[in-house]
């Protein structure tokens, strides 16, 4: 696939206007450019944290006191139809609704953007799909708070730059609504805590829409894994490793740019959910095991400058940036029961697209991209297999659905296919708030290894204990044919 069609990002790119989101990540981009990092972000906890030393980080790995109750098992409420709200329609909001008109029982009630014409076009969408007119928000950045309001919306769809991901998940919450957000869910150890807490308060679950865990190759390992094939399982790994250049100079495409922007502001792994949410899944992270801690290790930042040396013009506003993003970022995370997981993250050099998903127990290991498997007794010699000869292992979604619209292979629509099918039935969804934020903790604990020169930290236990109850996750049953 090309960089576009790779996209899993919530961009809202475009060069049709939203002067204010451009002016604010521009202002936040001149303090992050003088190296201050995550620290120059915000006065909250994480962020001072970081801005102090890792040392200062380190009782964040602590679990706070529980507010409410778990959200380990809980089901939706069952609906006849799930009505969505859609927040960001840029290049990944402004496809994604084509998935949700797609599924049968959904109705996108409402779409926010404040570039007009984004929404005006998510508004033709929803009515050439046989559905009544959606309300359209379009006043500014904070208009997303008034969709959020409304009584007739039960989810929340969230695909805007990583900066207004944490806020808008809160918000949609507490205005008593589900909510599903594109990657990273929150970018700071006390907002990941904060959104489990809501979750708990609220009864509402917060969701990392992590696609690639409804890949094919993923839900068939996964298969394969839980059934033993592996035998005992010993190690994984995954990564976001994409040539992201072209695209991060582009300002048509990251509005902003606000993603180049990152690379001003943490040295760590900005983009771990494609690689660790699978891996997690098949080592049953958060149901039966956990990950305890991460190393990380950062090469020097180089990637970018020598992009802007030889593509940017005199003049470019990019000119003012100093990157300090490690152009490859390798982390091994330790679980509870001893097993190892690598992730990698690297979009600022030039390679070919790779998320590694790879797999290892006793009695062999998956390797992807490409595709390739040796277990036994099935393989000898040293000969990797042909992965294509375990299709009777899919996972029932991909049964069922043999050729699935939409982009990325046909993973995105088995996302919305699977989430809404859970509300509609009443169904305890795949994952939730405790899978994304470890997820997503990477993000700050990796950046904190790094400047700790690969010092390990803890990963907080984000369930409070209940990772070692052994629970059902995404290897499911098609519950419209038990």
């Amino acid at each position: 696939m090309n960089d576009a069609a790779q996209q899993n990002d919530g961009t809202q790119g475009g060069d049709e206007g939203s002067m204010s989101r451009r002016s604010v990540l521009w202002t936040t981009a001149s303090v992050a450019g003088a190296g201050l990092g995550l620290g120059a972000l915000g006065s909250s906890t994480a962020a001072a944290a970081i801005g102090r030393g890792p040392e200062a980080a380190a009782d964040l790995a602590e679990a706070p006191k529980r507010q409410g109750r778990t959200m380990v098992g809980v089901p939706f409420d069952r609906r006849s139809t799930v009505r969505v709200g859609i927040v960001g329609l840029g290049n990944r909001g402004g496809s994604m609704i084509d998935l949700f008109l797609a599924v049968s029982g959904v109705q996108v009630v409402a779409v926010c953007d404040p570039v007009k014409a984004k929404a005006q076009r998510a508004a033709a969408k929803v009515t050439a799909a046989g559905q009544p007119a959606p309300a359209v928000y379009t006043n500014g950045e904070d208009d997303y708070e008034n969709l959020c309001k409304r009584g007739d919306i039960d989810f929340v769809y969230v695909a805007t730059p990583w900066d207004f991901h944490f806020q808008m998940a809160k918000t949609a919450m507490l205005n008593g609504k589900h909510v599903g957000v594109e990657c990273p869910i929150a970018l700071q150890l006390d907002q990941l805590w904060e959104l489990v807490d809501l979750s708990e308060r609220t009864r509402r679950h917060c969701m990392q829409l992590e696609n690639c865990c409804y890949g094919q190759n993923e839900m068939r390992v996964l298969r394969m894994a839980h059934a033993g094939l592996f035998g005992d399982l010993l190690h994984g790994a995954g990564a976001y490793n994409h040539d992201l250049r072209g695209l991060m100079f582009d300002p048509d495409y990251y509005e902003g740019p606000w993603r180049r922007l990152w690379h001003t502001r943490l040295r760590g792994d900005l983009y771990p959910n494609h690689g660790f949410g699978p891996v997690a899944n098949y080592m049953d992270i958060n149901r039966g095991d956990r990950a305890v801690s991460i190393t990380s290790v950062g090469s020097p930042s180089l990637g970018l400058a020598e992009y802007r040396e030889k593509n940017m013009p005199a003049g470019d506003p990019s000119w003012k940036e100093t990157y300090i993003e490690s152009d490859r970022t390798i982390s091994l995370v330790q679980t509870a029961k001893g097993r190892v997981i690598r992730l990698e993250h690297d979009v600022s050099t030039p390679h070919p697209y790779s998320r590694i998903n790879s797999l290892g127990g006793t009695k062999g290991v998956f390797e992807d991209y490409p595709a390739r498997i040796y277990i036994e007794p099935d393989h000898t010699n040293d000969n990797w297999g042909d992965f294509s000869e375990y299709q009777d292992w899919d996972h029932w979604l991909w049964k069922e659905h043999a050729n699935p619209p939409g982009g990325h292979g046909g993973m995105d629509y088995m996302l919305v296919f699977r989430l809404m099918q859970c509300m509609r039935l009443g169904l305890v969804p795949d994952f939730d708030v405790y899978d994304a934020a470890t997820w997503t903790s990477p993000v700050p604990l990796s950046h904190l290894s790094i400047r700790a020169k690969g010092a390990p930290q803890q990963i907080p236990d984000f369930t409070r204990g209940e990772w070692k109850k052994a629970r059902s996750g995404m290897d499911s049953e098609n519950p419209e044919k038990a």
